[in-house]
């Protein structure tokens, strides 16, 4: 079997940031699909399920319910080694063009101090495995280490 794009990144030198992981056509539209990598691979300890459960839920809300991006937002949600998250995005975008939505949308998620959306028996199937604090605190080390001020090496994949 091929291997497929996202086992061909160097996961050595990948460090916290924005990447295109793909693109993909589907009729006449691009996808997009950004890796939002939080944690540097193989290096610091992954994000907990509880934590990567509740950011789920509160970037899915605010993106679903964003004024420009809420017919663009096809998926958003956790990557399965829990270092990060990935974004589907109608367009054929770049990392460097959504930069202002990552932005905004953890701030949202660090400074969100209610019930979190959907953690409910009734909306959720696992909806006792949320911790807001922690999310709070993951949203913030992201914008502090990462977002604000992203360089240009945080913003393409290593070579």
């Amino acid at each position: 079997m091929e291997k497929i794009a996202s086992f061909t990144i160097d996961h050595i030198k990948l460090q916290p940031g924005i990447y295109v992981s793909r693109k993909d056509t589907v009729g006449a539209e691009v996808i997009t699909t950004f890796d939002l990598r939080m944690t540097s691979p193989n290096e610091e300890p992954v994000m907990n399920t509880a934590e990567m459960h509740t950011i789920e839920h509160l970037a899915a809300t605010f993106l679903r319910n964003h004024p420009a991006y809420k017919d663009k937002t096809i998926y958003f949600g956790p990557m399965g080694c829990r270092t990060g998250f990935y974004l589907l995005l109608a367009g054929d975008l770049t990392s460097e063009e959504i930069v202002p939505l990552m932005i905004e949308m953890y701030e949202f998620i660090r400074d969100y101090h209610d019930e979190v959306p959907g953690a409910s028996a009734k909306d959720c199937g696992n909806y006792l495995d949320m911790n807001l604090p922690m999310a709070n605190y993951l949203a913030n080390r992201y914008l502090e280490q990462v977002l604000y001020g992203i360089t240009q090496d945080r913003l393409h994949y290593p070579q």
